[in-house]
Order: structure tokens, then sequence, then C-alpha cells
């Protein structure tokens, strides 16, 4: 019997490597499927409308909000929108794939509200607060009062690891990326069952 295609979300403060542990995961399982988030913002150099994101024009986003489109949505910062598509999480689910999520925490809360049966959401904690500020400064990215917000967001979203489900500490990548592969598999194939059995063996509480 096919095992029903679940959503699994990975959220964290800018800088704690959600990203990175998101793209090892798409490449060692073809069983997931990346559900691309919509933004407002313009697109970098190198970027891919589709692929990356999908851009939308702040219109065409305010238009979408008023028309129920999205599982979830949010104003980063003013008039730059964030937000996942209603179509683009059932057309992956419609391929029979597990989705996969690489989001803000706000955005991850609202995910798990939306599908509250089928979804695992997953902490992805830097090892201290002074590493991941230290983490964003080394960026060297942006200016002085962008990464003071940057920062101060990120100090508010560290406040949000008990609304989900497990809880990753990355401090060594290795370590992470073998944990993210274990609980990814756990919940695929067995469930909540299969998670609270991983929790218990690793001394992880959500």
């Amino acid at each position: 019997m096919q095992q029903e295609a679940k959503l699994i979300i990975f959220t964290a403060p800018s800088g704690a490597g959600k990203t990175t542990i998101v793209k090892h995961l798409l490449k060692t399982r073809k069983d997931l499927a990346f559900s691309i988030s919509a933004c407002t913002r313009s697109q970098r150099y190198g970027e891919v409308n589709g692929m990356d994101y999908y851009f939308l024009s702040l219109q065409d986003f305010k238009r979408r909000i008023e028309a129920d489109e999205f599982v979830e949505w949010e104003e980063v910062y003013d008039n730059q929108f964030y937000g996942t598509l209603k179509e683009e999480v059932e057309r992956l689910l419609a391929l029979g794939k597990s989705v996969l999520f690489d989001i803000d925490v706000k955005g991850a809360v609202n995910i798990q509200k939306h599908y509250p049966e089928r979804s695992l959401s997953i902490f992805v904690k830097p090892p201290s607060a002074d590493t991941l500020f230290a983490r964003l400064r080394g960026r060297k990215t942006e200016d002085e009062e962008s990464l003071r917000k940057r920062i101060a967001r990120a100090s508010d979203e560290l406040t949000y690891e008990c609304k989900f489900d497990y809880t990753l500490v990355n401090d060594n990548l290795e370590v992470a990326l073998a944990e993210a592969e274990k609980v990814v598999e756990a919940f695929i194939s067995e469930g909540n069952s299969g998670l609270e059995k991983l929790k218990h063996g690793n001394g992880h509480h959500a």
C-alpha cells in the first residue's frame, strides 16, 4: 500500500543552516519535492522564477491574499511579502511526493495548523544565540541597519522553538545532516510513532 504523502517543515532563524539541510535531503531522497515560496522582493542575480521563488508583484501578491490563495503569508519587512501558495502544495502532493518546506517560524506555525495530521515541523537551532549572530555578521551581505533588523528578528525567532515537533541542533553540520535524514525517514515511514521512538532514543524533546 502506498504511504500517504507528508509535509516536512524545516524552520529556523536566518543563519541557523536550515537551507543547507533541506538541499541535502532533496539530493538524498527522491520521494521529496521542494515547496517553492512566492515573494515580492526583487529577483537576485542567478535566481530563476519558478525554481528559487515565484516572484510576484506587490499588487498580485495582495490580490492573492484577498482570494485566499495562500496556506500562509507574512509581510517580513515593509512591503516585502513571502508566502506559500495552496496550489503549490497541492501540485506536489498530487505527484505522490512528500513536500519539503524551508520557511520562517511564523509560516511554519501556520502550515502546521493547516495540515495538522500529516506534517512534521523541525526547528533547526544554532548551538547558541551568539554563534548565530556571529554567522549573520560574518555574511557581510548587508548594511548595519539591515543587519540590526535581521539580528532582532532572529532573537525573536529563537523563542519559537517549543512550538515545533522536533529540535535539531546544528553545531556540527555532518552530525546535523545525519540526524535530519533519520528524523525524516522515521516520520515518512512510521509517522508520529516513528518520531516518538527516535526522540526517545536520542533524548530529544520537542
